[in-house]
């Protein structure tokens, strides 16, 4: 084959080939057009439900027209804004396919009443995510009013165990003051001197010093004496302010006893706070509850080393 005619058929096939490209790019680039309802819409990209694609993406810009056809015969068309493009519409598209498979919109039309039924769904939708987002506040504060009742009644039921346990604290200090001095049985009081205070008070009034040394050199006299102090508290507040002030009664004695009386730590009794317990007065009245606001002192002696 000459050189002449190798050029000819690699011209021709040169040009099937350009004819080819151009012929694809044609069909890639023909126009197709679609209907369906806008399922959503955000910026330029709208997403279409058709009969045969649930989900189809159409691409808007700046020149795809869009338009209201009008009429009976739907001959007319109004220009409109792309804002009137709203979810529930339903519309036809006119466009081509780019290379994402994405249909690039040349024009969009949809129908009056169409828009006015769109628009429609889009107030109730409106007005029904309105209603929810109230309901949603309301059930919020309605939880967080129970987790604060909630809060309020953990809150009162850790303070009433912890008075319940005061309580039970108190009755067994009470218990093993009871036990500790017992009914005394076994021994014989020889003396006894009893400290009245003023309400609230727990200092001793300088009235009682001389009979308490009084009691403490007679008790030094008794072979094998014990010394037994007992605090008590007229029932006026609450049991575990009472149970305390018996006891510091019981103690402010002890220390006179001890200090100035010089008795021995082994003659001394642990001191009793027998708080509310035992009440001599009646409690209703303040005659009754000075008498109430006292500690007790004996000297007591066990009826064995007594030899009886």
């Amino acid at each position: 084959m000459s050189s002449m005619k190798i050029r000819r058929v690699a011209s021709l096939m040169a040009v099937l080939l350009i004819g080819l490209v151009l012929l694809s790019t044609a069909v890639t680039a023909q126009s197709v057009k679609v209907e369906g309802v806008i399922n959503a819409r955000s910026g330029d990209t709208m997403v279409l439900k058709t009969a045969n694609a649930p989900n189809l993406t159409v691409l808007l810009t700046d020149s795809t027209k869009v338009g209201q056809v009008q009429g009976v015969f739907q001959a007319r068309r109004k220009d409109m804004s792309m804002a009137a493009l709203i979810p529930g519409l339903a519309v036809k598209v006119e466009g081509t396919y780019n290379d994402q498979n994405q249909l690039v919109a040349t024009s969009v039309s949809f129908k009056g009443n169409d828009l006015e039924q769109a628009e429609a769904i889009q107030a109730g939708m409106h007005e029904t995510k309105v209603q929810t987002q109230q309901n949603q506040a309301a059930l919020e504060k309605q939880n967080a009013e129970l987790k604060a009742q909630n809060a309020a009644l953990q809150q009162q039921q850790t303070q009433l165990n912890e008075q319940q346990a005061k309580l039970a604290a108190n009755k067994a200090a009470i218990d093993a003051a009871i036990a500790r001095f017992g009914q005394l049985d076994d021994y014989y009081i020889l003396d006894e001197v009893t400290v009245y205070f003023a309400n609230n008070q727990t200092s001793v009034d300088p009235k009682y010093t001389p009979q308490l040394l009084a009691l403490a050199e007679k008790a030094k006299t008794v072979d094998g004496y014990v010394v037994e102090v007992k605090g008590y508290a007229s029932a006026v507040g609450s049991p575990a302010y009472n149970q305390q002030l018996s006891e510091d009664r019981a103690d402010s004695v002890t220390n006179i006893l001890i200090q100035q009386g010089h008795i021995p730590l082994t003659r001394m009794l642990a001191p009793g706070a027998m708080g509310e317990t035992h009440q001599v007065g009646n409690n209703k009245t303040e005659q009754g509850q000075s008498e109430n606001r006292r500690v007790v002192v004996r000297v007591l002696q066990n009826k064995g080393i007594a030899g009886i």
